[in-house]
């Protein structure tokens, strides 16, 4: 029997460190390729300011190689969805579903330290050098990392970013869809339980979401708003951003008492049109495409894409085959547009200001509350159960 590709993961974060464990459960010869040692941040109120939002799919994916039993997370029932006008609100409810949560709140730094604590467990080489160039040909690809050492493979994986050095060095392109917006993130403290609850406001300058921790009165914070709307609210005094930040959403937890450092970035979307490169590298997470954060799904798609390559990948042994990644590329592809389209049209839509429009919204969402057929399938979506999520 033929030897299996030797495959490279470029990036230890969280979608490249499960690739990795993945592949090596399968029998792949892997070497993760990454020159950051994990380490715990946590801030001013005892959680990590970056945290990510865990649907059901992820979490069994995670389970599967290893890391979900003992990691550390926050369990979500239900989620509110309201905005600036008008007075109807969305509730999504894991009972409706016959389920405890509707996902999970994790720690960035917590979940990466737990997968790398599993890649040292396992049989993955690590290669602690920066990437600076990759090369692809007939017969390979060649990665040359920061000491002069040139590697080569037969298969690479690239989960290191939407700055991902792979992609940019193999000249593949991205489709822009800019945005125009800011996010400041940051964590609080409330005088008022979050209820388990994922709370997310619409306001006219972009959304507001508060998601629960495993403290009663702390949530993590992600306000997405225009840049100069940011520049102001990161120069405001920690007292004045809990007082406007307490306005903004409306006291629903009672007033903010406390709130941690702020942090900005701005905010875009991207994808690639093809997530294959010569049939010996594939792009995953972030180097594939980037979206808005107002739905928490951009770790869920990256595990999404890890889901659907492991399982083409199980059972084969040559990666590079003509004709495997057919179906991979096409699911990809598509999965991408929809949620780009959708995410910017959600955006858009709350954005436009107005009585007519906010009437207009406010009636579509009493229609969408009747309906809970409609209601539950798009809840088993954004868990990733559902069939758009394959």
């Amino acid at each position: 029997m033929a030897d299996k590709s030797r495959v490279a993961v470029v990036g230890g974060g969280l979608v490249g460190a499960t690739a990795a464990l993945g592949l090596s459960q399968q029998g792949f010869p892997v070497t993760l390729i990454e020159p950051n040692e994990p380490r715990l941040t946590t801030g001013k109120l005892g959680i990590d300011i970056r945290n990510v939002a865990i649907s059901p799919a992820s979490a069994s994916l995670w389970t599967d190689v290893g890391i979900w039993e003992g990691l550390p997370k926050a369990a979500y029932r239900s989620m509110k969805v309201w905005e600036e006008w008008g007075t109807a609100e969305v509730v999504f409810d894991a009972e409706d579903l016959g389920r405890l949560e509707l996902g999970w709140i994790v720690e960035n730094s917590r979940a990466v330290i737990a997968l790398r604590e599993a890649v040292a467990r396992s049989d993955i080489e690590v290669c602690s050098q920066a990437l600076d160039e990759v090369a692809l040909d007939e017969t390979g690809v060649r990665l040359h990392v920061d000491d002069g050492e040139q590697l080569r493979f037969d298969f690479v994986v690239a989960a290191d970013g939407a700055r991902s050095v792979v992609r940019n060095s193999l000249g593949v392109a991205m489709v822009e869809h800019p945005l125009d917006q800011v996010a400041i993130a940051t964590v609080v403290r409330t005088s008022q339980s979050h209820e388990a609850t994922a709370w997310q406001r619409f306001l006219e300058d972009g959304p507001l979401a508060l998601l629960p921790s495993e403290k009663d009165d702390v949530c993590s914070v992600v306000w997405s708003q225009s840049a100069d709307s940011a520049a102001r609210r990161m120069s405001l005094s920690d007292e004045e951003f809990c007082s406007e930040l307490t306005r903004a959403f409306e006291q629903r937890l009672g007033p903010v008492i406390e709130v941690d450092d702020r942090f900005s970035f701005p905010l875009g979307q991207q994808h690639v049109k093809h997530s294959i490169v010569g049939n010996r590298v594939a792009l995953l997470g972030d180097a594939m495409r980037v979206v808005h954060p107002l739905a928490g799904l951009g770790v869920n798609l990256g595990l999404e894409d890890t889901r659907d390559f492991l399982n083409v990948a199980n059972g084969t042994v040559s990666l590079d085959r003509q004709g495997l990644w057919q179906g991979y590329v096409r699911r990809r592809r598509t999965r991408s547009a929809f949620m780009i389209r959708l995410l910017e049209t959600l955006f858009r839509t709350y954005s436009h200001a107005g009585p007519g429009m906010s009437l207009l919204r406010n009636t579509g969402v009493q229609v969408f509350n009747a309906l809970p057929a409609l209601k539950h399938q798009v809840m088993r979506e954004a868990m990733g159960l559902g069939p758009l999520a394959t």
